[in-house]
């Protein structure tokens, strides 16, 4: 502002006011106070938000904002000649202050420098702000950009959120409408079809076989589906596939895809639902294990295991807990409350495939694919979870590896999906014996890692096939009560529905989902 006013210690406070009405001929002289009261106008933050529209010219009022500040630090300052503008008289009415006030405010104590240089850039930022002031005189309007040097004040919370995300925008979750991700609450809403059902005592399980819906939008395999645990939840489906996201559908009614997350990098291969229903587990090719809350599709804790991860299985009495397993021969325990490995089992092997907590969680049965020449031991491995010792491996002495296992929800037994295309029934309770009188054959494994499961009652057994159909089983007798023909590609994983009677939901290789009634 140099190129404005000069400074001189030697002239009077009276003298550089004089010369600075003298500089305006064409402009009514305005008072002393009237400049103050012109001053705080000014900096007044409480400005009506529709006055008259004026653009106050920026040269005079950090003209009039020096002769105000040398007024009360006792230096003067002598304006360049010219024009003043009229608009002193305009703005009267925006200022509530009081002759006392004014009066109290030239009389404060001296400015330092500092200050001085602080409120011309306030009053520069407020001088470029958008409002006008000249009541629509000044049909070409100015619109002034604020200096490159002033930075405008942003407030705490909007700072806050601005960093917030940015950290997201690294690791995007999902990839929805804003508007779907806010407002629609999916685990406050209960599905109308699931509903009647919720006050109803389960009935005997049933056997779907016509088709409801197709759900597409996976790009690559679907490696496992997953009916949501909660019975008011039930409707919500998961999905993980090959092409590096799961989803969660509506898999009851509308079959729309509610939730898209793409946290991780790889190929994602298990997944599965917290007992509660508001968080997920994953564990992927990617070497990383990730809980993501369902709701917001946000990261809860991501960790790094150090292998691919096959198989990730929460813990059945602590699920702040979960195993995982993979290309390693280690099985790592991890507590995602301090984000921290708490366990490890060193069994020797070159990969698991799967993990089965028992009842009660006091054991747990890893399959591998570790088969010798001589011997089929250390395909299945039976573990004390406390103390990380082997309890047994000479469960399962054929020579086939198991890609699947299923604990009965009411028997003390599980069974193994074997690459013989067969499943076998063991007991649950050491020395966990085979039942070598019981097998469940008609379909084909093949390599594939195709999936079993029970139904809720127990009294159904479900298997995938590499046909691509879904065989459905009486456990106890073994015999096939129905085949499904789903899919045209190899049928990765059969889930039955825990609320709705004959419901299930099935994925094959190619990406495809369908739910069947």
């Amino acid at each position: 502002m140099s190129s404005l006013v000069e400074y001189e210690d030697s002239e009077s406070e009276d003298e550089s006011l004089d010369q600075a009405r003298a500089g305006a001929p064409g402009c009514a002289q305005t008072g002393p106070s009237e400049q103050n009261q012109e001053a705080v106008v000014c900096n007044n933050s409480n400005i009506t938000h529709n006055p008259p529209s004026f653009t106050p010219d920026r040269d005079r009022t950090v003209l009039k904002y020096h002769g105000n500040t040398s007024e009360r630090s006792n230096s003067s300052l002598r304006p360049i000649s010219q024009p003043q503008s009229c608009f002193d008289r305009e703005i009267h009415y925006c200022s509530s202050r009081t002759a006392k006030d004014r009066h109290f405010r030239d009389t404060a104590a001296p400015l330092s420098l500092p200050a001085t240089q602080e409120k011309i850039s306030t009053l520069q930022t407020v001088s470029h702000m958008p409002q006008s002031f000249d009541g629509g005189l000044n049909p070409a309007k100015r619109h002034c950009t604020v200096p490159s040097g002033i930075r405008p004040y942003i407030p705490k919370r909007q700072r806050l959120a601005t960093s917030v995300e940015k950290v997201d925008s690294k690791y995007p979750s999902e990839r929805i409408p804003w508007n779907q991700t806010r407002e629609s609450q999916i685990l406050s809403d209960v599905s109308a079809r699931v509903k009647p059902y919720l006050a109803q005592k389960p009935g005997a399980a049933g056997i779907p076989r016509r088709l409801l819906m197709s759900l597409e939008g996976h790009q690559g395999p679907v490696n496992t589906v997953q009916w949501c645990p909660v019975p008011h939840l039930s409707h919500l489906l998961l999905s993980a596939s090959m092409d590096k996201t799961f989803k969660v559908w509506d898999g009851a009614e509308s079959g729309r895809c509610l939730r898209v997350h793409t946290c991780h990098s790889g190929a994602v291969r298990d997944a599965c639902w917290t007992p509660c229903g508001r968080h997920l587990l994953t564990g992927s090719f990617d070497n990383t294990a990730v809980i993501t809350d369902v709701e917001t599709g946000q990261q809860i804790v991501k960790l790094d295991n150090q292998f691919k991860v096959m198989c990730a299985v929460l813990h059945p009495s602590n699920p702040d807990v979960f195993l995982c397993g993979g290309y390693s021969s280690l099985v790592k325990a991890w507590d995602f409350r301090s984000c921290k490995m708490v366990k490890v089992y060193k069994a020797g092997i070159q990969q698991t495939l799967d993990i089965l907590f028992l009842r009660g969680g006091v054991d747990f049965i890893t399959s591998s694919d570790c088969v010798s020449r001589d011997s089929a031991d250390r395909t299945l491995i039976a573990w004390d979870y406390q103390t990380t010792a082997k309890v047994s491996n000479q469960i399962y002495h054929e020579r086939y590896t198991c890609p699947s296992l299923a604990l009965h929800p009411l028997e003390e037994s599980f069974v193994a999906q074997t690459n013989g295309n067969y499943m076998a029934v063991f007991s649950s309770e050491q020395p966990y014996r085979m039942n070598k009188r019981r097998r469940y054959e008609g379909h084909k494994v093949e390599g594939y890692a195709v999936q079993c499961e029970f139904s809720l009652d127990g009294t159904i057994l479900a298997s995938g096939s590499a046909t691509g159909s879904a065989h459905f089983y009486d456990y106890h007798n073994a015999r096939m009560l129905h085949t499904l023909h789903a899919h045209s590609q190899p049928c990765l994983c059969v889930s039955q529905h825990p609320v709705l009677p004959a419901t299930a939901a099935t994925c094959d290789w190619a990406g495809e989902i369908k739910v069947w009634h």
